[in-house]
């Protein structure tokens, strides 16, 4: 089977104005030949509709044959094979897909004219052509149907083995199919739609492991949107932890840019990613000493906080290093504007001395507001954040020894925690947020765009 590449998807990340009743989100935008490659593949190449034509039953086809000719019966016609099958894919505003099949029938059976019987051979063209909606959402599936379907038949060339075929069994042939094949070919392509509704819709509702940590159950937000010009899908995902709840989230609708060169768009929203964010960073409390052989952002750290420690504390100064706590505090939040992704991040920064022979002394207790450029890009079908620090934002929540002006610290706390903080949560964060191989679709040569 040929691997579909999908050129120009882009993403999209939108802060939206309160009047708009719709949250920020990551969309993304497939070219039109990918899903009618899709479609071509489940019902044409994969024989889905050959299979459902082969149980087709053609009413036997009668004729008296007149004064002079003598009486015609056409018994057992059944299909022998379909003959270049194309499909194409229209978009029908606020209504849903238009989908056209053409093929060439071949049908075979037994003919009997007059005492004569006689194998006969039909090759007739066919064009179906159905509009198809989605309707009745609900728990994430939906239901097709087929408001309209159209067959019309094009050139019909009838045979018999013997090769003598007379006027009045081809007008007989002629005049019964086009009263009655149109009539049983439509409920055919209404089970292969159905059929075919199935199978892409598991690729929308799916579970799916990330990594050790829990899963993603994606699926449907809303029934899909239809424009002129795309086919716009919602998708939602119930974010679980491992032995552990559902993490929630709004799950509120999204917006979907149109693009106007682009036939199929996907919508991520942005509290669906905060959630999985909170599932992937869940960095433990690290605490090292500040040793000549731990990191040098650390040692400085310890030098400037040394000159903010009032002299009359006999037990700050001594032979015990400090000690330096970092403690992950709230949920990490991503936050979409255009061209632009942040994730906001707090720190707690514990400076302690742990003297052997007494209680822990808190020096300092300091909170650290990151705000953490986040670069966004796909590698093996997922969704990859890589962090870097923005900004930073310091406060001291308290302090045992009477320190209050931590001005001086604010560079040296940024540098302890690119040095140490920084490749923790990239490191959890490279196992990427998998992504659903929505209606079967690789995400190959992937253009993003915030």
């Amino acid at each position: 089977m040929t691997m579909l590449k999908l050129f120009g998807i882009v993403f999209f990340c939108g802060l939206l104005s309160p009047s708009q009743e719709v949250l920020s989100g990551l969309s993304c935008a497939v070219s039109p030949g990918a899903v009618q490659n899709v479609l071509s593949d489940a019902i044409l190449q994969n024989g889905l509709l050959e299979q459902h034509l082969q149980g087709l039953v053609v009413p036997n086809i009668m004729g008296d044959g007149g004064l002079l000719n003598s009486p015609t019966s056409i018994t057992g016609l059944h299909l022998v094979k379909v003959w270049l099958p194309e499909l194409s894919v229209v978009l029908l505003s606020g209504i849903g897909v238009q989908l056209t099949i053409t093929a060439k029938l071949e049908l075979s059976g037994n003919c009997l004219v007059g005492l004569l019987s006689d194998l006969i051979d039909i090759l007739v063209d066919v064009n179906i052509t159905a509009n198809i909606k989605c309707t009745n959402f609900e728990s994430g599936t939906v239901q097709v149907v087929i408001e309209d379907c159209l067959c019309i038949l094009g050139a019909i060339k009838i045979k018999l083995l013997s090769g003598l075929l007379s006027l009045s069994v081809n007008d007989i042939v002629l005049n019964q199919l086009r009263a009655t094949l149109p009539g049983l070919l439509c409920p055919v392509v209404d089970i292969v739609v159905n059929l075919v509704n199935i199978q892409l819709l598991g690729t929308l509702n799916a579970v799916i492991p990330v990594g050790m940590a829990g899963t993603i159950h994606y699926q449907l937000a809303s029934l899909p949107f239809t424009s002129g010009l795309f086919l716009g899908l919602d998708l939602d995902g119930a974010v679980k932890q491992v032995g552990g709840s559902i993490i929630p989230h709004d799950s509120s609708a999204s917006a979907l840019p149109p693009l106007l060169d682009k036939l199929l768009i996907l919508g991520l929203r942005q509290s669906f990613l905060n959630a999985v964010l909170s599932l992937l960073i869940q960095i433990p409390p690290q605490t090292f000493t500040c040793t000549p052989e731990v990191f040098s952002s650390a040692n400085q750290l310890q030098e400037a906080i040394a000159t903010l420690i009032p002299a009359g504390c006999p037990n700050c100064h001594g032979t015990s290093p400090l000690n330096i706590k970092l403690t992950l505090s709230g949920n990490p939040l991503i936050l979409l504007e255009e061209n632009k992704a942040t994730v906001e991040l707090s720190v707690m920064i514990q400076v302690f001395i742990q003297h052997l022979d007494g209680p822990t002394l808190n020096l300092l207790l300091l909170k650290a507001d990151l705000g953490l450029n986040t670069h966004v890009s796909i590698a093996g079908g997922r969704l990859v954040l890589e962090l870097s620090l923005g900004s930073t934002s310091l406060s001291l929540e308290s302090s045992d020894v009477g320190i209050s002006n931590i001005s001086s610290l604010k560079p040296h706390c940024s540098s302890l925690l690119v040095e140490t903080l920084l490749p923790l949560l990239n490191g959890a964060l490279r196992i990427g947020i998998p992504l659903p191989k929505v209606l079967g679709i690789p995400l190959i040569n992937v253009n993003i765009r915030i």
